[in-house]
């Protein structure tokens, strides 16, 4: 039995939160601002791209679309297309009670089949993150620091090219290698950060991919009947610039 689209639309919204509120260096989090975008204009994307994408019975393309204009109707550019083409076949999934390959065979897609070979890959980083008992926005982190280091962000390497893409990926394996993430290493996190920003640089596929590996990661454990951990607001210990973003 498929999930219902009002849990869906909130697993959506709490993956997309839970991913606000994690350090990611380079992107927009609740520790920094950067690349000319603020954290409200995140959340309230979340808020009003999430009808649309777990909208019942559409299709893929008509989820990303109607995703995306609610998105620019409300903060005017783009914050998430590259997260909605990733949850869409998610959300078709889950409501349809069938696995992803079938939704992206539906679509004839090679492409989405390798972008979603790539979260497979990545769930064991939120695993083993999760074994190692770090907290859940820590977790988030290493799910994205994951990403960043295992492979050249395609989003870095359109805008800088490849020589950029690969210095960068390399910067993270680096700097992942040396971090004890149970020990809350904000400062390392933010020194990275602030060097990524100061440099153009935006590594936003690496965060796109942390924020549907979290969605597929809820939406697997609602389908088992689990608890979806949906994400209730800024955990313990991080700044408080996502909890007033949009004002409240």
């Amino acid at each position: 039995m498929g999930l219902a689209p009002a849990l869906v639309a909130a697993l959506y919204r709490s993956a997309c939160l839970a991913e606000l509120d994690a350090l990611k260096p380079g992107n927009v989090h609740a520790y920094a601002a950067g690349h000319r975008m603020a954290v409200a204009d995140f959340v309230t994307s979340a808020e009003v791209s999430a009808p649309p994408l777990a909208a019942a019975g559409a299709r893929v393309g008509a989820r990303v679309l109607g995703a995306v204009a609610a998105t620019m109707e409300a903060v005017g550019q783009n914050t998430n297309l590259g997260i909605l083409l990733l949850c869409a076949p998610l959300a078709r999934a889950a409501e349809r009670a069938t696995s992803v390959a079938a939704v992206l065979a539906d679509l004839d897609a090679r492409d989405s089949q390798d972008v979603f070979a790539a979260i497979r890959r990545a769930g064991p980083a939120l695993a083993a993150a999760r074994a190692a008992g770090l907290a859940p926005t820590w977790c988030t982190t290493a799910v994205h620091l994951a990403y960043l280091a295992a492979v050249e962000d395609s989003h870095v390497r359109r805008k800088h090219g490849p020589a950029v893409a690969a210095a960068v990926r390399a910067e993270a394996e680096a700097l992942r290698a040396g971090l004890d993430l149970g020990a809350a290493p904000v400062a390392a996190l933010l020194a990275f950060d602030r060097d990524l920003k100061e440099r153009g640089i935006n590594p936003g596929t690496s965060a796109d991919f942390t924020v549907a590996t979290l969605f597929a990661d809820a939406l697997r454990t609602a389908r088992a009947g689990g608890h979806a951990g949906l994400h209730a607001g800024a955990r313990e210990g991080i700044p408080a610039a996502r909890d007033n973003a949009d004002g409240t």
